[in-house]
């Protein structure tokens, strides 16, 4: 039933990887193994997504645009639960990719089980100590980049119940990316599909039927992301879930401690720097945000929408980032560096076509698309304009993603780092700047969001075609 409901995601995503092996752009072989990785993971990734989406939506018809702005100040504190979650279940795919396929394993693998169980515990000690921060003293965070009475009110109330599930939520980073990395997206697409579907549901009746507002949205969210987290513990541990029948891995929790402190090791080498390319990323949006909060609200409730819209455009990376790192990390677990080469160029241009399509469109169509979130005279023209901003800037997160996969299967993940943070600070952060102090105005925000993800991508994409990523991996292979 599931399938049938999802078929025309699954037929779009690869017929276009058809349409571009025909035209000789893509091996048709590996088109096909990329869209059966892929899709499932953007379908996940659309649900995630559009949860977040249908909150802001959902606040702003409720109670208004001070509360659109309330949640996006407390969105960057929320998401370092995925900043943090996110590098290390980097890591996490990459040791997996790499240990399933290097002796053909079975469930219940013991190399394999020691990654997630390293990486479960480093996932918990990550965003536990934020959860108890942003509990205890969440209206000063919030005042340190918002402004006005009402909007730092809601953001303060959102940021302190929504914080209780980020452990919950790097939990299931690094379950869906165990999965990934042994060959299975379909998987984690039913467990976090379902729950951003389920979390939708109860939002809208903690929201509408109760009246509790932001604090409705974020109890929603802390349910729905403990109880995915759930799920996975049971799938993982018993090596099936219902519904979905076997996985392909079985986790052992027990393991022995010099496999753990060496796995350790790894994890932290490969994770870090992914964590601090999204740290960068993520802690840029605290003084942006400052930034923009210059223009006045109703500006910075615009920015939120299209922001919300970008993370929408950008949920194909998710899929074939993920793809990339799981087919080129299982080439390289057994020795074939051609063949991860050549995985990594295939999906590298498949996702580019993809996200080239999605932002065409929604360019068009960005004026009906900022009506969905607000009907603000003064907010709507505002988002369609940044809307279109982010369908430029879009395009270069593909690349950026598409070249980030080999490099996160190499254990290579230093220089997106770099070209995150020169991207941020040297380029975006100054425009946006120079946009609410100068006569530049808005073009100052427009400028910000394409440079943050040109020039990291340019960065990026230059040591993915260096090919020093193939020579790192040696270094984590199991053999």
């Amino acid at each position: 039933m599931l399938r049938a409901l999802l078929a025309p995601v699954r037929w779009t995503i690869k017929t276009v990887g058809l349409l571009l092996a025909r035209g000789g752009w893509i091996d048709l072989r590996r088109a096909v193994r990329t869209s059966d990785l892929a899709w499932p993971r953007i379908v996940t990734g659309v649900a995630r997504m559009s949860r977040t989406a249908v909150d802001v939506a959902m606040v702003g018809a409720a109670v208004g645009a001070p509360a659109i702005a309330g949640v996006g100040f407390a969105t960057p504190y929320w998401a370092l639960a995925f900043v943090l979650g996110g590098g290390i279940a980097g890591g996490t795919i990459s040791l997996v990719s790499q240990r399933f396929s290097a002796s053909d394993q079975q469930k219940g693998d013991a190399g394999v089980s020691t990654a997630v169980a390293v990486s479960a515990a480093f996932a918990v000690a990550a965003t536990l100590p934020l959860t108890l921060l942003f509990w205890a003293a969440p209206e000063p965070l919030i005042r340190l980049i918002g402004s006005g009475g009402e909007a730092v009110g809601y953001g303060a109330r959102y940021l302190r119940l929504v914080s209780l599930s980020m452990p919950f939520a790097a939990l299931n980073l690094v379950a869906s990316r165990t999965l990934v990395g042994a060959g299975d997206a379909w998987a984690p697409m039913v467990v976090r599909a379902g729950g951003a579907a389920a979390n939708v549901a109860l939002n809208a009746v903690l929201i509408f039927g109760f009246g509790w507002g932001v604090a409705g949205a974020a109890l929603g969210t802390v349910v729905t992301t403990a109880s995915v987290t759930g799920v996975f513990a049971v799938g993982l541990t018993a090596g099936r879930l219902p519904l979905v029948g076997a996985l392909p891995v079985r986790i052992r929790w027990a393991a022995s401690g010099g496999r753990r402190r060496r796995t350790a090791r790894d994890l932290f080498a490969i994770a870090a720097p992914l964590a601090l390319t999204s740290f960068v990323q993520m802690g840029a949006q605290f003084p942006l945000l400052a930034i923009v909060s210059l223009f006045g609200p109703q500006v910075v409730a615009a920015f939120v929408i299209a922001l919300r819209v970008r993370d929408l455009l950008n949920t194909p990376g998710w899929g074939f980032g993920l793809a990339s790192s799981s087919l080129v990390g299982q080439a390289l677990g057994r020795g074939r560096e051609d063949e991860a080469t050549a995985y990594g160029r295939d999906v590298l241009r498949f996702a580019l076509a993809v996200y080239a399509g999605a932002a065409a469109v929604v360019f068009v169509l960005a004026a009906p698309v900022a009506q969905l979130f607000t009907s603000n005279a003064a907010v709507a023209p505002a988002a369609a304009a940044l809307i279109r901003a982010t369908c430029v800037s879009v395009v270069f997160w593909g690349l950026m993603n598409g070249a980030l996969g080999p490099l996160r299967a190499g254990g290579d993940t230093r220089w997106p780092f770099y070209g995150q943070a020169l991207g941020l600070f040297a380029f975006a952060l100054p425009a946006a700047y120079l946009g609410a102090t100068t006569a530049l105005g808005m073009a100052g925000l427009y400028a910000a969001l394409v440079l943050e993800t040109v020039v990291p991508a340019a960065v990026t994409y230059a040591r993915y075609r260096s090919g020093r990523w193939r020579v790192m991996s040696r270094a984590y292979r199991p053999a």
